[in-house]
């Protein structure tokens, strides 16, 4: 509304006109002109345009709460913050009042009291899309008074009546009235507190130690879960699962597109002046193609999920090692390579948990994955066929040695030596700079081993490719 600001009685809102809409129904209006404009609904989130997006309109248009059902890392919470979006820039509120309320009809005791004293002259005041938003963390140790309420012993001390609705201080969801509540990880409340969000969600009234208050609260509430506790360990009680009008079941990027295109939207950025970073696309594509097979792994456990944030932290250790490389050898270009690979196993070994538990294995499964995501990333850009001479000359006893550490020009060498490598080098768009000839080579390399045309030897830091 234009001129919002200028505002501030309850009579002065009268004479504007102003419509004040529940939040399902406010909700629903802007989505509603959004998709007729055709823009986009949650900027940021990517690969959910066919799947998980369409089920969002079809909840919000009927007016329906929701639980995002997913494995961790599938942006849940962010497509929930984005939900704000579709609240009105800004709504007017009982002035001062704790729970949002609507000037036209208030709810608390106070504003009540208020409006029946002062009519026309009650203040008002206009709040945000930010402020009408609440988000908690489900813990067991939540407790009613987080989420509802408690009574304040400093209003009961001021000489205020238990009885008295006065000497409540009102928890989150109260707060979040005329807004979005959303609380993460839904089956970890206690059995106590679901009955008490179900009693706010279906009766829409609360009792704070045995107090009855009838509150009608105007909140969306969603909630967010894994879909093993939410399926199959019962952790959530029947009534309230029952309320949720839709499930909205979440996942993983379908393509390694998509998933490149998160690691490049979500990776730290940094001014590192004097250096020039090109990453080339294979190597993005073997970060993403790792989470990919670790994704479908029996050695890795899939009730846990392979969080996106893997591939994220994954791309940001590739970079710093090719960045440190550079650094100290005195190169201006930072272009990342299969040699820089190893020093992303501690951002993976911990997002990942594996079926055996024996010491020591982790990093040896990562590097099984590794060698699998490699491998089909080589296949997907490039023949063995196409290096049959090469392969050749290294069978008459021809020997290639690299480190993360030799730098870049020497592989500009190699290719003038080794001149049927250099097809592949152009193949995968590795002919800018040594760097990115240096990147080229070892991935061809690393490929033609693990497509077992050559032999590789790893000693003191050192790899060695022979025939």
């Amino acid at each position: 509304m234009k001129n919002a600001d200028k505002i501030t009685t309850l009579g002065e809102l009268k004479a504007s006109g102003y419509k004040v809409l529940p939040v399902k129904e406010e909700m629903r209006k802007n989505l509603v002109v959004k998709i007729r404009k055709g823009e986009v609904l949650f900027p940021g989130i990517i690969g959910f345009d066919d799947t998980v997006n369409p089920q969002i309109e079809n909840a919000i248009l009927s007016g329906q709460d929701m639980i995002f059902l997913g494995e961790r890392g599938q942006a849940k919470t962010r497509i929930i913050r984005s939900l704000i979006n579709l609240l009105d820039e800004k709504v007017p509120a009982v002035a001062g009042c704790e729970i949002n309320d609507n000037p036209y009809n208030p709810i608390c005791k106070n504003c009540r009291e208020n409006l029946k004293e002062k009519g026309d002259d009650l203040a008002i005041e206009w709040i945000s899309r930010e402020e009408r938003y609440g988000e908690k963390l489900a813990t067991p140790d939540v407790t009613t008074a987080d989420l509802i309420g408690e009574v304040d012993p400093i209003k009961v001390a001021e000489g205020r009546y238990l009885s008295d609705e006065l000497t409540i201080h009102f928890g989150l969801v109260p707060r979040t009235n005329r807004g979005i509540f959303s609380l993460n990880e839904l089956p970890d409340l206690s059995e106590k507190i679901q009955v008490g969000l179900f009693n706010i969600m279906e009766e829409r009234d609360i009792q704070i130690r045995g107090f009855k208050v009838r509150l009608p609260l105007d909140v969306l509430v969603v909630a967010t879960a894994n879909p093993e506790d939410y399926t199959n360990r019962g952790r959530i009680i029947t009534p309230l699962k029952d309320r949720y009008g839709a499930e909205v079941r979440t996942h993983y990027p379908r393509n390694i597109d998509d998933e490149v295109q998160i690691m490049e939207q979500e990776r730290l950025r940094f001014t590192d002046e004097g250096f020039s970073l090109q990453v080339p696309m294979f190597m993005k594509e073997i970060i993403a193609e790792l989470s990919s097979v670790a994704r479908r792994s029996p050695d890795v456990n899939q009730r846990s999920g392979i969080s996106v944030r893997m591939s994220i932290d994954n791309y940001e250790s590739l970079l710093s090692s090719a960045l440190k490389r550079s650094i100290k050898l005195g190169e201006s270009e930072v272009v990342p390579r299969v040699s820089d690979l190893p020093h992303t196993i501690p951002s993976t070994t911990g997002k990942i948990e594996l079926e055996s538990v024996e010491d020591g294995r982790g990093n040896k499964v990562v590097e099984d994955l590794m060698k699998k995501a490699v491998r089909r990333v080589f296949n997907q850009y490039l023949k063995v066929d196409d290096f049959t001479d090469f392969i050749a000359r290294f069978n008459s006893g021809d020997a290639i040695e690299i480190s993360d550490m030799k730098p870049a020009k020497e592989y500009a060498n190699l290719v003038s030596k080794y001149t049927e490598i250099m097809d592949g080098v152009v193949n995968l768009e590795c002919f800018g700079n040594a760097s990115m000839i240096a990147s080229g080579v070892e991935f061809v390399l690393e490929g033609l081993h693990l497509s077992e045309q050559l032999n590789k030897e790893i000693k003191e830091g050192r790899i060695e490719y022979r025939g």
